[in-house]
Order: C-alpha cells, then structure tokens, then sequence
C-alpha cells in the first residue's frame, strides 16, 4: 500500500517544531484549549486575519511563518465555518485541507482537534484523520526522481491532539482500516496494467485472509464448468487468462443471508474488435475501478469486524484483439442460459456482471446484491463525475444508497429503468443484443444486467465518471480517489449491522 502519514492521538500540548494546526469559527473564535497553547499568540492571529481578509469559513486557511513565540516553524488556522452545521464528512474534508497545509519537506505535524465551542469527540477527530490519511496519499512508486515540490508529504508523522486520547485510539483502532481500504482501492486502480492483469490482481486479493476473509480464486477450467461463457468471451482475445474471485467475510451468524458486492475487473480495455480511438486509452487502465471498489469495501468489513456476512466476486479479464479475439455478431451463452449477441466488443462490462450477477445470486442467496462498473460513458454525458449512476429495482435499496452517499460525499443519483427501455436490446437472433444503440446507454446497459439478477433486490452503480480521473477535492489528489468504497461501507453500518 502507497505511502501516507502515520497518525497518533495524544493529550493537548504545544509542539517543539514542525507544523501546528488548529481551528477557528466564522467569528474567529479558537477553543480554550487552543488559546492555552497559543498564549500570546493568540492575538497575533487575530491581527493577522484582518490584515488577510479571513474571515473563518469552512476550508480556508490562514498561515503564519515563524509565529510569535512559539518553536513551531508555521501555524496554520482552518476555518471550520459553523460548528453547529458540521457533519462528519466536513471533519473529513477538514482533515484533508489540515494535510494540504503540511509541506512535503516537513517531518511531523500537530493538528489540535478543538472546535471553537468544545473538544472534538473520538468520530470526530477519528474523521479529521481519515481526512488527513487520503490527502496524504501519492501513488509515485514509479518515479525514480523526486520534486522538491512535491505536493502529498510522506512519512510525516501527524500528531491529533485531543480530549480524550484512549476513547479515540480505540475509535480509530476500529475505523482506521477505511482509510486503508480506501488506499488499497486507489492503489489497484493507479497501477498500470502490464503490472496488475488479471492473475496478478487475483493474487492480491489473497493478503484479505490476514484480516479472516476467505478469498476463492476460480480459473478458465473453472468457469469453462460453469457456463460462463460472457464472461470468457471478454477475455479470450488476451495473452492474460481470465479469473473469477470470491471474497466472503462471515461476521453474523451462520444463516443470515450475505450482502453481496460485484464489481467489474477490465483490467485493461482496448474495446476488442471494435477498438476505442487511441487517444486517452491509457486510462482504461482503470476499467477495473469496480472490482477495487469491491476489494477494498472487503478489507474495510473484515478490518472493523462488521457484524454482517458479505460476499465480495469481481470478474476480471483483459479486454484486447487478437485473432481469438470475441467478434461483432458473436452470440455467447451465459451462466443463466440466456443468450446475447454481441454488436459491439466494447460493451464488455455488461458481459463480465451478467455472469458473475447470476453466479451469486444462486449460488448465494443474498438479501441483496450491488454491483460497481465503470461501464459507460453515457452516465458522463448525464451525470459528469459528481454522481455515479444508480439503477435499482428495490426502492428501500436504492433511498438507503442515496443516504450513505450524501453522509459520506459519495453521491448517487438514481436513473430510470422500464420495460420501454428494455425493449431497446432485443435481437433478432438471440435473446438480447449487448448495446440498445445511441440513446439512454447507461440505462440500456442497466436493463441487460437487470435481466441476470432474477428476483433479487439490486443495485447498479456506474462510476465511470466518479472512479477514474476522479475529481480533485480536499481528500484526493489522487488521479483515482477509491471511490465508492465508503459509500458501500456507510450503507452496511447505517443500515445492516443493527
């Protein structure tokens, strides 16, 4: 996993060196414990935040260089706006623009975890450091040659200062494996695919059983037995076999019926025979962002000791052409019997879930099952990346998503799905064609996985938008931020664990 910051809780006290952080509201009003450690400095800050116009509100900063009395050599003041407002994922963001603030070249940081009016609580400052962690995040283990300037600070150790230092460290002891979730899927996603095809990303699903989960690898053979013959045909154009991982966490009891995630793996996208124009095709790299989103969801449940069972299946396979390789006007027979035409090797995905859906849905029985796919660029056109597209034929499911996402910032938006659409991917010679033409793509592609999960309660989630190329915020830096993996990990606490 990437390098970050290695974070540790401790009392309030003023640091010898390095950076000291702290915060204020928008009246610029610090905590009593802060103006303790500040002294007379505290009125330097005052003076200084008129001369700058800040004004405290939430995500801006103010820097002092070489303030006052004190032995630090900076003191930054973040503005946390209204405390009153504030929900745990604007202590997340603060934790990252608090991590935004440390120089690359600095060797330690203080963050004092004090609002204006009270110490923050354990969630609280455990959600200043998950901030922090994914701000502190680089993947650059390919560059022989470091920049002075380089922004993500590494190995700096960030000292929390707060109230209660045993409550938190036992907070953070059980949440602290999100933030490395969520690394472990930002990694998987940056690598580049002549290093993470799809044996290696099997292999590397295999480092869950440290934390207890049981990871399942399925080979060709293996598949060849099943039927999964969309899923294979994906794959058959490439030097790099097919694999099929299931990953199964068992925290409740035996006969409680599992949740289930999928995730699609196209470790590298060409489009097939209906290749992709060249430009910007070193992205599909990425094209497994839901398969990461799965594995590192996983890591979170088993790492927190999630009293729930999950079943985590990722289909992965390398999408290339080659006189193997699958054909427009191919028609494959899946694991369900049902048979599709193939019009455009690019619509892979879909071809990918329909078997892995089918596989779980009865061979496990869940009480419900999501998949993740970055899948198509339509939702783009629809959405842009602030959303990822929701398709859902269970309406608790999908209003349960919607919450998650805007507690964590991971936002859903649903889209329709409807027999008019469904209609679109008909074939004249099999029972559904893998594309339903120009219009509604995201929902056609939608309607044909619907089509594999029977009477299952299920989610789509296409984060073709979100996943990769993700946007740059206060937490991610990063060109894939992990998304989707604290969405999925909120929905399982909020709603399923009780």
């Amino acid at each position: 996993m990437a390098d970050g910051p290695t974070i540790a809780f401790s009392p309030y006290a003023m640091p010898a060196a390095g950076v000291l952080i702290v915060f204020c509201d928008d009246a610029l009003k610090l905590g009593a414990a802060t103006r303790g450690l500040l002294g007379a400095t505290a009125a330097l800050v005052a003076r200084a935040a008129a001369a700058d116009r800040f004004k405290g509100k939430s995500g801006t900063t103010l820097d002092l260089v070489a303030p006052g009395n004190l032995k630090v050599a900076r003191l930054v003041v973040i503005g946390c706006g209204k405390p009153a407002d504030m929900t745990r994922k604007d202590f997340v963001k603060l934790g990252g623009v608090a991590m935004g603030k440390v120089p690359s070249s600095a060797a330690a940081a203080t963050i004092v975890a004090e609002l204006p009016n009270k110490a923050m609580t354990a969630e609280q400052a455990t959600a200043l450091a998950l901030g922090a962690r994914l701000r502190g995040y680089a993947f650059d283990r390919y560059k022989t040659k470091r920049k002075d300037d380089d922004e993500a600070p590494r190995g700096v150790k960030v000292d929390i200062g707060v109230a209660d230092p045993a409550r938190t460290r036992a907070a953070w002891s059980a949440r602290g494996g999100l933030a490395d979730a969520v690394l472990i899927t930002r990694d998987l996603i940056n690598e580049p695919a002549n290093v993470l095809y799809p044996a290696e990303f099997a292999r590397r699903t295999t480092a869950l059983k440290r934390l207890g989960v049981a990871v399942d690898v399925l080979d060709v053979p293996a598949m060849k037995r099943l039927g999964m013959n969309a899923l294979l045909g994906v794959g058959q154009g490439s030097a790099h076999d097919s694999r099929l991982v299931v990953m199964r966490w068992n925290g409740a009891k035996r006969d409680v019926p599992p949740l289930a995630f999928i995730g699609k793996g196209v470790c590298f996208d060409t489009g097939g025979i209906s290749i992709k124009p060249a430009a910007n095709m070193e992205d599909m790299k990425g094209d497994m962002a839901g398969a990461a989103c799965v594995v590192g969801l996983m890591h979170a449940l088993a790492a927190r000791k999630a009293k729930v069972n999950a079943i985590g299946a990722i289909g992965l396979v390398e999408n290339m052409p080659d006189g193997k390789a699958q054909r427009p006007g191919d028609i494959v027979t899946t694991m369900a019997g049902q048979t599709i035409e193939i019009i455009n090797t690019d619509a892979e995905g879909r071809l990918v879930l329909a078997d892995v859906l089918h596989y779980v849905a009865s061979k496990y029985k869940p009480k419900f099952m999501i998949d993740l796919a970055t899948l198509t660029g339509a939702i783009m056109v629809a959405l842009g990346q602030q959303y990822a597209g929701l398709f859902s034929n269970d309406d608790k499911l999908a209003e349960r998503l919607v919450k998650a996402g805007e507690a964590t910032g991971e936002r859903v938006w649903r889209m329709p799905l409807g027999p008019e659409y469904d209609k679109m991917i008909d074939s004249r010679f099999a029972d559904m064609k893998n594309t339903g033409g120009r219009w509604g793509g995201a929902i056609t592609a939608a309607q044909l996985l619907a089509r594999f999960v029977g009477k299952t309660p299920w989610a789509h989630l296409d984060i073709a938008g979100t996943a990769l190329g993700s946007p740059q915020t206060e937490v991610n830096k990063s060109w894939s931020s992990g998304w989707g993996v604290q969405l999925l990990d909120q929905l399982v606490e909020d709603y399923y664990e009780r």
